[in-house]
């Protein structure tokens, strides 16, 4: 069989980058080895993950993730909103629109659109239940994260500690993502080690949202702008308690380039 150019699209969310295909058609066949080469940034055309865009019967259109493992995983806050822009400027769906994801399904909105910047808030599902890990809190977002407060962030070792409790079998058999927090002038800061990348990402959404959750949790507050090195991020939420419903993630989403790739 030969092989074939198949179309993608890179686009960014506060540096987290993504791979999107249009794939309504199901023409792409997704494999792990296929997207591992497509996501490494020396072999392929480089990304944290990879987004494809098919068709759903119950929301715009259905968002299918994939790690740079190329292995599928749990929901991506980044790349939902990556992909709203994605569809909104490809006329896949309206300013608001409806995702259908792995956890769910999450309304999505274009504020802004400074082609080929896109002001994008997303819906994440609520949170119920969080667990203490000693002075540590472990929240699902969509994605399973552990929350750390440290000091001096910026000369943190993130990747070596990181990987240290993405591993730790105490906490979890599946692995877990690792956010370390700091408090700078009543700011979150946070730095994440990121499990099916294996490595430091500029940013994660779910991430975020879980740092803020946590924020609240350790100092109040439901409204928060959260710095990643990528840049900023706004999480709001209704909190009830230790609940937290209608949580918003909101920031730039960012088209890059696209191109055409040979795939078997």
């Amino acid at each position: 069989m030969s092989d074939k150019h198949q179309e993608f699209y890179k686009y960014h969310g506060t540096g987290n980058d993504f791979i999107i295909i249009n794939n309504q058609q199901n023409i792409f066949v997704p494999g792990q080895q296929l997207i591992k080469k497509l996501c490494d940034r020396h072999f392929g055309i480089g990304s944290d993950g990879l987004i494809l865009i098919s068709a759903s019967d119950r929301a715009d259109f259905r968002m299918e993730y994939y790690n740079a493992d190329g292995l599928e995983s749990s929901f991506c806050g980044n790349g939902g909103r990556c992909a709203a822009a994605f569809a909104f400027s490809h006329g896949l769906a309206e300013s608001l629109m409806l995702i259908d994801a792995v956890d769910g399904l999450h309304p999505a909105e274009v504020l802004s659109d400074n082609s080929p910047v896109y002001q994008v808030k997303l819906n994440m599902n609520q949170v119920r239940n969080w667990d203490k890990f000693g002075d540590d809190l472990i929240i699902n977002t969509g994605s399973p994260h552990y929350v750390k407060q440290i000091t001096n962030l910026d000369s943190f070792d993130v990747i070596t500690e990181g990987k240290k409790i993405r591993h730790d079998q105490s906490i979890t058999t599946d692995g877990i993502n690792v956010n370390f927090f700091e408090m700078v002038n009543g700011i979150p800061n946070i730095r994440t080690f990121e499990r099916g990348v294996e490595d430091e990402t500029l940013s994660c959404g779910t991430g975020v949202t879980a740092s803020a959750i946590a924020a609240s949790l350790w100092f109040g507050g439901s409204n928060f702008h959260i710095q990643t090195i990528g840049g900023m991020l706004t999480v709001s939420f209704d909190r009830h308690g230790d609940s937290f419903e209608n949580i918003t993630l909101e920031g730039p989403a960012e088209f890059v380039f696209k191109g055409q790739i040979l795939v078997p």
